[in-house]
């Protein structure tokens, strides 16, 4: 279709198989090797690989293409700490009784408990953002669709291009996470989806010995 009706022609490289077929058994083993990590060094990442990899989560696919996201890189040490305390401050109530027992038991071989020390030590926290609803030039509230479908593609992606540029992440969602909005000041429209800390691996770090189901139990061809 021609430009003047709102459509372009589609830039798509087609690959020959074989390079196909390497390409996807080479991202494979990549994203085999990602781990949730807990221990961080404070390494410094630069800012403009962090956008890079943000501009990737923000080019998802969404709900009528209304893009219902934000993310909020923060580095700055004293909003770390806060949303550090603030997030140990939840965690410290769900661990002490909020948690029914057997969410408890799922979580123990991951050896989590209250205390978030990466929250500060890792150099970037990426608080991912859903809209909830959007807000037109003259103030109407503007109804969206999928939008949580539409953030979780988004984070996933986010993920994947931290892991492809060499970082670690974690991903952590406190419960509730209202603070959040309250300390990066986010408009009301918008709520917190979840916090992705990013940054190197400390040295000497240590991951959960545990593995992901066999392709028998994830996949089906019909």
């Amino acid at each position: 279709m021609a430009d003047s009706d709102g459509f372009h022609p589609l830039d798509f490289r087609t690959l020959p198989e074989g390079e196909m077929c390497h390409r996807a058994a080479d991202f494979l083993a990549l994203m085999r090797r990602r781990r949730t990590v807990r221990h961080f060094s404070d390494r410094p990442v630069p800012a403009s690989l962090v956008a890079d990899c943000i501009r990737t989560a923000a080019s998802a696919p969404s709900g009528a293409n209304q893009q219902p996201w934000f993310f909020a890189a923060v580095s700055d040490p004293a909003m770390k700490r806060r949303i550090r305390e603030a997030a140990e401050a939840e965690e410290r109530t769900f661990y002490g009784g909020r948690a029914p027992r057997d969410w408890l038991d799922a979580l123990a071989p991951l050896g989590t408990d209250w205390e978030k020390p990466f929250l500060e030590t890792a150099p970037w926290l990426i608080v991912v953002f859903e809209h909830a609803y959007g807000i037109g030039p003259d103030g109407a509230r503007i109804k969206h669709y999928y939008a949580p479908d539409s953030v979780g593609i988004a984070t996933g992606m986010l993920i994947a291009a931290l892991h492809n540029a060499g970082l670690a992440t974690l991903t952590h969602t406190p419960a509730p996470m209202r603070f959040l909005s309250e300390i990066l000041g986010r408009p009301a429209n918008e709520r917190a989806f979840l916090i992705l800390v990013a940054g190197f691996p400390a040295e000497g770090a240590v991951v959960p010995r545990i593995g992901k189901k066999p392709d028998d139990a994830v996949m089906g061809w019909y």
